[in-house]
């Protein structure tokens, strides 16, 4: 109950290896003169491992919403997440500098030549939108480590009233991040082409952040298991982690086809123009490859109970789902930055950088605790979960 993961120095210098590439390919992107291309991947990295720590903080903050038995065993490892979430904060503030080569608005002059940005410009500023950022960080860090704090109490003192203040704060939280994260994909995506916009845009990427931050939990539990830890996983809590990617599965593909089918059916120009861009100039394999590795590929292959309750099944799945997530921020970056498709060195070692980083940070932050809440009220129930799915 009291077990701790154990972290190796070979795994520890693996991460380090990993994130020194990241830097390295950063610099030499820089020092080459590559400065619009190296800013918007570390914007699309960026966006895409806080997106995975936010929607996995979600999908913690949901268990005890709903209060949840079946995952009550496993909430350490999205708590751990929220140290993530402080590293990431300090790593969003080198975008303020490059935002003049990523942004047209936040360029100097820009607004005195064009009525549709002096239009948006009270709320499209660059003082504005850092402000906007700052707090936005500062609420989820304080939101979520208040959570672990909670529970890390619960730990020392059991009975309810850490549960119940759990509770109350995870409510709170889930309000904040839903509105919070809107405004995040508005700012940080949208805004790459300040005349277009759309209604369900950043409502798409919240699902997406939940989706794939849910899923990264699945291949973290799946994979702790593995090397010894979480003893009693079985084959009922395999089959309710993969409801939950194969419900967002579900969620994510209709919001995708319901925003291309409105502007498809619409077709305004200014709106259809971010779909033009994505489908006829050298974008189109990967305007294909975002829906069918992030809808079609886990919506077929969990369909089958048998297959969503294997943990090799669900490995895979997890694998295919993080690369879907990076073409989907990929497309939404590139198009508008660098406006082709390239993938070199720069978009590996940035990647590789910052996944090295973010597994570092996650797992030793996840070994400081004991890897189950022992007070859990619910506990008992995950511990003796069973799976009572007819098998078809």
């Amino acid at each position: 109950m009291d077990k701790k993961l154990q972290i190796s120095k070979s795994f520890k210098n693996s991460m380090i290896f990993l994130i020194v590439i990241g830097v390295v390919a950063v610099a030499v992107g820089f020092w080459t003169g590559a400065e619009t291309r190296t800013w918007a991947n570390l914007l699309l990295n960026n966006f895409m491992f806080l997106s995975i720590t936010l929607g996995g903080l979600f999908w913690m903050a949901l268990q005890s919403i709903t209060q949840s038995g079946w995952s009550s065993a496993f909430v350490r490892v999205p708590q751990a997440l929220v140290t993530y979430l402080m590293v990431g904060a300090v790593l969003w503030i080198p975008l303020f500098f490059g935002m003049p080569h990523l942004f047209h608005w936040a360029q100097s002059g820009a607004v005195l030549h064009d009525a549709v940005l002096a239009h948006k410009s009270p709320y499209l500023n660059v003082p504005f939108l850092i402000i906007r950022t700052v707090v936005f960080f500062v609420l989820w860090i304080y939101l979520a480590q208040r959570i672990r704090k909670l529970s890390l109490r619960e730990d020392k003192a059991g009975g309810l009233d850490a549960f119940n203040k759990i509770e109350f704060n995870s409510k709170v939280f889930i309000f904040v991040l839903g509105i919070s994260f809107i405004f995040v994909g508005i700012d940080w995506l949208m805004s790459l082409d300040a005349h277009w916009f759309s209604t369900l845009f950043a409502v798409k990427f919240f699902i997406s952040a939940f989706y794939h931050g849910s899923a990264v939990i699945v291949g973290a539990v799946i994979i702790l298991n593995r090397l010894g830890y979480f003893p009693f996983l079985n084959e009922g809590h395999l089959h309710d982690f993969s409801k939950y990617i194969f419900m967002l599965s579900i969620m994510w593909g209709y919001m995708w086809f319901v925003q291309y089918l409105l502007i498809w059916y619409g077709n305004v120009p200014e709106e259809t123009v971010y779909f033009h861009i994505r489908r006829e100039e050298g974008f189109q394999a990967f305007f294909l490859a975002e829906i069918f590795i992030n809808w079609l590929f886990p919506f077929l292959f969990l369909m089958w109970n048998r297959m969503a309750k294997n943990a090799n099944v669900l490995l895979i799945t997890v694998a295919v789902l993080i690369v879907g997530q990076y073409i989907e921020i990929y497309n939404a970056v590139m198009a508008e930055t660098v406006h082709k498709v390239v993938f070199g060195y720069l978009e590996i070692g940035t990647f590789v950088g910052f996944a090295g980083l973010f597994i570092l940070i996650w797992v030793v932050s996840l070994s400081k605790h004991p890897l189950v809440a022992k007070n859990h009220p619910y506990l008992m129930e995950s511990f003796t979960l069973e799976d009572f799915e007819e098998e078809y």
